[in-house]
């Protein structure tokens, strides 16, 4: 076990920075008139690779309590503080320094998140919620594959329509419908690939080779997508989308079998603070790109200033903060 600990320390570290680089370049992705086609592409490519954190958080939670153990009462007071805590502090920032109407956002804070990050806290009480109903079976390989190309491409209804002549042929209509499920899915393959013996170097080659060819297959669909409509559109890179599901599969086999000896230093103390920057990190960018401090007419040099940025400042609200929260309620 300690070992697998140890892929998932670092598993959850480099989520944890792709989170932060999905919001660093949302800005130039949205706004895709305002800056050069080369700019934009590179933008396009890094939060292409970065749409798979979303569902390896659902993977390591599903690893951890879809086992021998399940979410405990602990576990739903600590979502909940989180939540609370993480709202009251975007409720104050939003009071402080936004325009936007805080009565509507505290009104609101059971239907919609206080700020657009904090979802994440309602989606993954779902995952806790069913855990003590769930204890994942050993699955042959051979089986595994053929639920993830059924349920994450064939019949996935993210899927793009596929027809030949009037026949729709894909997707596969299996009635699967809303986001949901897939949280619970990646969950359960968390926990199934996380059991499996997938030290095998031809597994981890291939897995290396999936997950850069989904990253293109998701840029190259989203560039596309954007000369067709003449704007952006979100359409490859939903989170339970058919390619982000290869990369969140790829990647977590991958890191499993690579990173699996120690934590790495950087990723490692990432992880321990992971809680902590994704709670401040979409504040810290809101505050620096209202504010004017960034880089727009150097696009690259901006992300890389807004992204390091963005992480030291939010490790060091995570530091401060785990020093008074000694009990990890909120940290």
């Amino acid at each position: 076990m300690q070992s697998k600990i140890n892929w998932i320390d670092n598993l959850r570290g480099i989520a944890c920075l792709m989170v932060v680089m999905i919001h660093t370049t949302t800005w130039y992705i949205t706004n895709a008139h305002s800056i050069s086609p080369m700019n934009w592409d590179i933008a396009n490519i890094l939060n292409s690779a970065s749409r798979v954190s979303v569902p390896l958080f659902f993977m390591i939670s599903g690893f951890l309590f879809f086992g021998e153990r399940s979410a405990q009462p602990r576990h739903f007071i600590r979502i909940a503080l989180c939540l609370l805590f993480y709202s009251a502090v975007a409720l104050l920032y939003i009071t402080l320094f936004t325009s936007i109407n805080a009565e509507l956002s505290l009104r609101n804070l059971l239907q919609k998140p206080v700020f657009y990050h904090l979802w994440f806290f309602f989606a993954i009480i779902v995952i806790y919620l069913v855990s003590p109903l769930i204890k994942v079976k050993n699955v042959g390989g051979k089986m595994l594959l053929a639920l993830m190309v059924v349920i994450g491409l064939l019949a996935n209804p993210n899927t793009l329509s596929q027809k030949i002549g009037g026949f729709e042929w894909l997707p596969v209509n299996l009635y699967i419908n809303g986001d949901t499920f897939y949280y619970v899915i990646y969950g359960l393959l968390g926990r199934a690939i996380g059991m499996m013996d997938t030290q095998k170097p031809r597994l981890t080659w291939l897995c290396a080779a999936l997950f850069i060819g989904a990253v293109v297959v998701i840029s190259r669909g989203t560039l596309h997508e954007l000369r067709w409509r003449g704007n952006f559109a979100d359409t490859w890179y939903l989170y339970c989308g058919p390619m982000v599901f290869i990369c969140a599969v790829s990647l977590l086999t991958l890191v499993k079998n690579t990173l699996n000896a120690r934590p790495l230093p950087v990723l490692g103390f990432i992880s321990q603070h992971s809680l902590g920057i994704y709670g401040f990190h979409a504040l810290v960018i809101h505050a620096l790109r209202t504010n004017g401090v960034e880089f727009k007419s150097w696009p690259l040099l901006d992300i890389v200033w807004i992204f390091t940025a963005t992480i030291l400042v939010s490790l060091v609200l995570s530091v401060l903060l785990q020093k008074l929260d000694t009990r990890r309620f909120v940290s």
